[in-house]
């Protein structure tokens, strides 16, 4: 086995959960997903698409007319993006593998801003890249980026920088004049931006429908690859589809790769994600809208108990706070989990940036379970 495969820790985000498997007392906010069912419209097209014996192969891209409604849905959202440019894949993180499989040779120096999603910077290690970790700075609970440090970091020698904005899991959110910024610094040294921007749509500025997005400034034939999900805004996790968008000419060579990698994502799937585009409109929008209540449920609680800093995040669906005195983030994990019965996110497993911190994921459908968990780690604080 290689090494960079058995140096790769275990998640520690399950190892928290195994702790409180086959417990129904157990409140679980740890992982990166509501706990509402994927609305009916997507559910009944997988249905009817199986019972229409929809089972074979599929393009590698992905199905024409998902590709053209991918192109109308993010055109809509940001400048216009044909369809050749769109692939189609077997989850947000096969899209973010792919881009990865794509750009990097071993050796290349990659460039990450951290804390993040492991994934994210597991990835490149595992093709043999090196990782360069640009850490967000914390002010008042909340993690901002320091964009002068960034771009000090990105150098000729920086095949890609990989971006996670609205982040995971600390919620911190790319400025336009930020990504602006960085865009010329790797026009300048012939980097490539890699964004992974899967929680977009989960972004509470008033009067915006998405997060900033790369994609908004960017020309066609920049050097960027975004990745996205189905996964969060349109509440499909266990279906896993995603897309990429890709620069013009590339979706030939990622079209090579998906078929190396898993040849294509199932059919009944995708007419899964078609359903789910055609009812965005009102679907997105009232997500949004519960988990804006959920933040508005959760965040002011925490905050209001002792030895606890934490700040209101401007998009994802996670709550990154700290306790004072708590500094091993997987044993407080663990101990919350066995002793209350609450169940939330090391701060660790998302590296060691984030040691001492806690996620807790608030995508609830009623924000009373949010209410109890708070009362639970007020009870642990007590004690």
């Amino acid at each position: 086995m290689r090494n960079a495969i058995a140096s790769l820790p275990g998640s520690r985000i399950r190892e928290v959960a195994n702790a409180g498997i086959g417990r129904s007392d157990v409140l679980a906010f740890w992982f990166g997903e509501s706990d509402e069912v994927t609305p009916s419209p997507a559910r009944d097209a997988a249905i009817a698409s199986l019972q229409a014996g929809e089972t074979f192969y599929s393009h590698n891209l992905g199905l024409p007319a998902l590709r053209e409604a991918l192109s109308t849905y993010v055109s809509e959202l940001h400048l216009p993006v044909a369809a050749e440019r769109i692939a189609v894949t077997s989850s947000g993180v096969s899209a973010l593998m792919l881009a990865s499989q794509l750009l990097l040779e071993p050796g290349d120096e990659v460039v990450a801003v951290v804390p993040v999603w492991p994934n994210v910077t597991a990835q490149p290690v595992i093709l043999g890249a090196r990782v360069n970790r640009v850490s967000l700075a914390v002010r008042e609970g909340a993690w901002e980026l320091d964009l002068q440090a960034l771009l000090e970091a990105i150098t000729p020698r920086t095949r890609a920088v990989i971006l996670n904005a609205p982040n995971n899991p600390t919620g911190w959110t790319l400025t336009r004049a930020e990504q602006q910024a960085i865009l010329d610094r790797c026009r300048l040294t012939g980097s490539w931006i890699v964004a992974d921007e899967v929680y977009e749509r989960l972004y509470f500025e008033p009067g915006h429908r998405a997060a900033p997005s790369f994609l908004d400034i960017a020309d066609p034939a920049d050097r960027l690859v975004v990745a996205h999900s189905f996964s969060k805004s349109f509440l499909m996790t266990g279906w896993r589809l995603g897309w990429l968008v890709l620069p013009a000419g590339l979706s030939g060579e990622v079209a090579k790769l998906i078929e190396f990698n898993t040849s294509c994502a199932p059919v009944f799937v995708q007419k899964g994600g078609l359903a789910a585009l055609a009812q965005a409109g009102e679907s997105v929008s009232g997500l949004v809208s519960r988990l804006q209540v959920c933040r508005d449920t959760l965040v002011p609680r925490l905050a209001s108990l002792p030895r606890v800093t934490v700040a209101v995040p401007r998009g994802g669906m996670y709550a990154f706070f700290r306790v004072e005195g708590e500094n091993d983030s997987l044993a407080f994990a663990k101990r919350l989990v066995e002793r209350h019965g609450l169940g939330l996110a090391p701060g660790s497993a998302f590296g060691d940036e984030a040691e001492g911190w806690l996620r807790w994921c608030f995508a609830a459908r009623d924000p009373a379970r949010l209410v109890q968990g708070v009362d639970r780690l007020a009870e642990a604080l007590r004690l």
